[in-house]
């Protein structure tokens, strides 16, 4: 099967750019020709094990294709960005002409059996425009459904070409709902297949050298809706000896903001910026405590990549990590609870000290359970994990795949 996969922003290694990665790695083992058409930045290179050059398209920002930095989904990105809402409209029909010109191209080219687009967003709105015949999917990785709140002009522009969608992804049941409501598609039109994690990279080791020191771990964007000057404040509560390790990018004040907080522990926080995946997973094996603070998820696979290496969780109760532990999890797993938010990344200025006094007393807890030496449940960890490997979840996609074949076929 060929099949053109479509991502508004560069293949990196965090969020829809490692699925996409994934995505074309585990269907070339299965005998899938894969080709890309993506958006990146003026300097970017696409990795050589990634995908020939002969099979992808490139929408180039900062001056050549488009003026402005890449448009992220997120409105802070690791890496310089345009937010979605600040875009003037004459930047706005140059992205989507740039866009749509590009995979026309492809489409053109490379005569795909199936499109694997990212996103309920403008570039799939373009892509089933440019494409209205082929079979489209198209996954949903939960910050186009903020992007549809954040601008709901331009986001009801594009509904009409949304529901044009053959099948879509959600990655997990609430996701589904909230598409179902926002689109107002046939439920059975929307399938719930989750992202995967990396078994070659994510994996238990031996147990971490006893150094005396608990290691904590972050790794994800340096910004506030991902909660990390909320863990760098709530830290100041936590006594003992502990050591935090962050892993990520972040740019602008939002970045600077979580540095200057870092700093103020001294030599307790060390800042690596951005790791591979094989790098990250040696980490985690070191660590005894992922922490992920956010405000706002989709489903956070890092946390599996976390517990596959043998990391204690202290994490929000989002609906995606519910998905992943249930309501219920065991002492391994610390889920703190979070008031009504302002925005949808966003907690009230007045609920800071009680957001405070809650993490940090779950990684109090979680910090006791490591000096007081609780293990974690290896049984439950493999239950958790084992469902998400990429080769069974890739299986799940191609099934969807064909899905939508047969109903273009039905067309």
């Amino acid at each position: 099967m060929r099949i053109l996969h479509i991502l508004s922003q560069k293949p990196d290694f965090t969020g829809s750019g490692k699925y996409v990665q994934e995505m074309i790695l585990q269907g070339r083992a299965r005998g899938h020709e894969p080709f890309l058409v993506a958006g990146v930045s003026a300097g970017f290179s696409m990795p050589p094990d990634l995908i020939e050059p002969a099979r992808c398209r490139l929408v180039r920002f900062d001056g050549h294709d488009l003026d402005f930095p890449v448009m992220g989904m997120s409105d802070v990105m690791p890496y310089p960005s345009t937010v979605c809402s600040s875009l003037t409209r004459l930047q706005l029909v140059e992205y989507r002409a740039a866009f749509r010109r590009v995979v026309a191209s492809a489409v053109s080219d490379f005569r795909p059996d199936v499109i694997h687009s990212n996103h309920l967003w403008m570039v799939t709105a373009e892509t089933r425009e440019a494409a209205p015949h082929i079979p489209l999917v198209t996954t949903c990785h939960g910050s186009c459904l903020r992007q549809h709140r954040l601008c709901p002009d331009l986001g009801r522009s594009l509904r009409e070409a949304l529901r044009r969608i053959d099948r879509i992804i959600a990655l997990f049941g609430q996701q589904k709902r909230e598409i179902v409501d926002l689109l107002d598609v046939d439920p059975d039109r929307v399938d719930v297949v989750s992202g995967g994690y990396n078994e070659l990279c994510f994996f238990s080791g031996d147990d971490p050298a006893d150094t005396g020191t608990v290691r904590l771990l972050y790794a994800g964007k340096l910004d506030s809706s991902k909660g990390v000057p909320w863990l760098l404040r709530s830290l100041r509560r936590v006594e003992g000896n502990w050591h935090l390790h962050l892993v990520g990018g972040g740019s602008g004040t939002e970045r600077d903001l979580c540095l200057r907080l870092a700093a103020e522990h001294g030599d307790r926080v060390t800042v690596h910026g951005v790791l591979s995946h094989r790098e990250l997973g040696a980490l985690m094996r070191e660590s005894d405590i992922f922490v992920l603070p956010s405000f706002f998820e989709g489903l956070p696979l890092v946390l599996l990549e976390a517990m596959a290496c043998g990391c204690r969780i202290v994490t929000t109760d989002l609906p995606g990590s519910r998905e992943l532990f249930g309501d219920s999890p065991p002492p391994m797993v610390r889920m703190v609870e979070l008031p009504p938010l302002e925005t949808v990344d966003r907690p009230f200025k007045a609920d800071e000290p009680l957001l405070e006094l809650r993490l940090s007393q779950a990684l109090r807890d979680a910090v006791a359970d490591v000096t007081g030496g609780v293990e974690p449940d290896r049984d439950y960890v493999r239950r958790v994990t084992e469902p998400f490997g990429w080769r069974g979840i890739f299986a799940r996609v191609e099934g969807v795949y064909e899905s939508a074949r047969n109903l273009q076929e039905k067309a």
